[in-house]
This record gives C-alpha cells, sequence and structure tokens, in this order.
C-alpha cells in the first residue's frame, strides 16, 4: 500500500517552516481513518535563488 502524504507548499520560506505549519494546524487529522503510513511533505521555492527545497518526515500517529 502506498502512504497518505500531507503536502505544504511555501513560497520563499523554508521547508522545516512548511512541515511545522502541517503539525501546528493538525493537517494530518484528517487521515485518522488511514490504516497505512503517513507523510508530511514540506515544499519551499526560493524565487531569488530559483531553489526548491524539500522535507519529508514519516507521521507519528
Amino acid at each position: 500500500m502506498l502512504p497518505a502524504m500531507v503536502i505544504e507548499l511555501k513560497w520563499n520560506k523554508t521547508a522545516h517552516g512548511a512541515i511545522a505549519q502541517i503539525k501546528e494546524r493538525n493537517y494530518p487529522q484528517i487521515l485518522e481513518g488511514i490504516s497505512g503510513e503517513v507523510l508530511l511533505v514540506g515544499i519551499n521555492y526560493n524565487a531569488s535563488t530559483k531553489v526548491h527545497t524539500c522535507k519529508i518526515e514519516k507521521y507519528q500517529k
């Protein structure tokens, strides 16, 4: 079974900050009925450097 994902996109912030927002606002609660693994994914795009960064964590239920 493939994992479910909660993805937060940011612009000129940080991927770590995107993960923090997912946790602070408890976005994974919508997936409480999912029996498999849930991944938290934070993606940031820096407009000045034109670089994407990504952070992925396993959600601890």
